[in-house]
């Protein structure tokens, strides 16, 4: 881990570990339901945590912008779960990336319910 919070309602704006980044925008219950999460995603990436069910889209949506905008990510990869609660964060990414005006790679990739990718796709904007 790079840092703490990870949460993104909790994550701060003026840090540094977000500079050159791969970010990784993720469902709270994905690391719980994919055993291989760790190997598969978080050594690669700088984590942020959203459940878009719970938190505000817009506040969601306006925050991970300023995060796209300040820090000249590398790429942003978005890793839900396939039922209905998780398909928010896809939403959330391209609002971000599109309000934002940056240029960035966006990887999606969806789980399923026994840990499994079942679907990768590039978003582009």
């Amino acid at each position: 881990m790079t840092h703490w919070p990870i949460l993104l309602k909790l994550v701060q704006l003026q840090v540094t570990y977000f500079n050159n980044a791969d970010l990784l925008l993720v469902a709270n219950c994905v690391p719980f339901a994919m055993g291989i999460f760790y190997n598969k995603f978080l050594k690669s990436y700088n984590l942020v945590v959203g459940y878009p069910r719970l938190d505000s889209s817009r506040f969601c949506i306006e925050k991970l912008k300023q995060i796209l905008g300040m820090s000249k990510l590398n790429s942003l990869a978005v890793v839900q779960m396939e039922v209905s609660c998780c398909r928010g964060l896809t939403h959330i990414a391209k609002e971000a990336i599109a309000n934002s005006k940056t240029k960035i790679v966006c990887e999606d990739f969806t789980i399923d319910l026994r840990g499994n990718v079942i679907k990768t796709e590039t978003i582009s904007l």
